[in-house]
């Protein structure tokens, strides 16, 4: 059975997008993003099962129930944009729910795990079990570079109590999802019909560019972008940018291109790379 999502609406009323969060996360890590996004869209924010002030998630919650529960907020197209655990949630649903999946955009994900990437998340997972604050602080320390620590001082603290304040059980049955789903959705991809977007970091040691790669040779309208200088975070660490290759995504597409063909990937051609961005830490939250 579905779990009702706590969630929030904002903007004007424009095509509707939904903005999905990473694991341990909630929806308030969109606020940089929000206002821009707000003006052009009819912006839903959502609280995962398991997260913020949704129902608490139970060991054994899998990546369709998650997607599920954001299925039922769905009411048309809808443009969805997820980070990390969300990106994975968005992915399920695109392929699950084509008809409400106006586009993608996948922000920091991972995708198709080779073995040392699954025992690195598998060891993180264990180590989330045995000494969750230490897993918390470690996943802080991954996510923040020394120069964004040092323009932000008061911000990783602020995202360790986001984290800290988590439901153990809840925490670590989406963690479960978060380290296992990509294998289940790899075959899945090339299903996915909608235009997407991929974008991660350059320094993402989790949601590696090279995982960009692989999600552009495996969903067939993809474009890519990869962020110098940026690590995990995206929405926090490079709002205006990030919002940038949003909106670019979900406007509306370009028109046809001559007498034969229109603008995207074509069969055989490579995934379209969006030009990568000025370096910007945006506004504080």
């Amino acid at each position: 059975m579905a779990a009702a999502l706590h969630h929030e609406v904002h903007g004007c009323d424009g095509p509707d997008l939904v903005l999905l969060h990473g694991v341990g996360l909630d929806r308030t890590m969109w606020a940089r993003c929000l206002p821009a996004l707000a003006e052009r869209h009819r912006v839903t924010l959502v609280d995962l099962r398991g997260h913020g002030d949704s129902p608490r998630a139970e060991a054994g919650v899998s990546l369709a129930e998650l997607a599920a529960d954001v299925a039922e907020l769905l009411t048309g197209p809808t443009h969805l944009v997820g980070f990390s655990l969300g990106a994975l949630v968005a992915q399920r649903l695109a392929v699950v729910r084509p008809e409400s999946t106006a586009t993608l955009t996948l922000v920091s994900s991972v995708a198709g795990r080779t073995e040392a990437e699954r025992t690195a998340v598998a060891r993180r997972r264990e180590r989330a079990r045995s000494d969750f604050e230490a897993s918390a602080r470690a996943a802080v320390d991954r996510w923040f570079s020394p120069e964004w620590r040092a323009a932000e001082p008061e911000l990783p603290g602020r995202v360790l109590a986001t984290l800290l304040a988590n439901d153990r059980t809840s925490y670590l049955a989406c963690y479960d999802v978060f380290a296992t789903a990509d294998a289940g959705l790899w075959p899945l991809l090339p299903d996915i019909a909608a235009r997407t977007l991929a974008v991660t970091g350059a320094d993402d040691p989790g949601s590696t560019p090279e995982m960009t790669r692989r999600l552009a040779a495996r969903i067939p309208d993809v474009s890519t972008c990869v962020l110098p200088e940026a690590r995990h975070l995206l929405p926090l660490e490079r709002p205006a940018e990030l919002t940038e290759l949003i909106l670019g995504h979900t406007a509306p597409p370009a028109p046809l291109q001559g007498p034969w063909g229109t603008p995207g990937r074509e069969p055989g051609k490579e995934p379209r790379e969006q030009p990568p961005t000025t370096r910007s830490r945006g506004a504080t939250a």
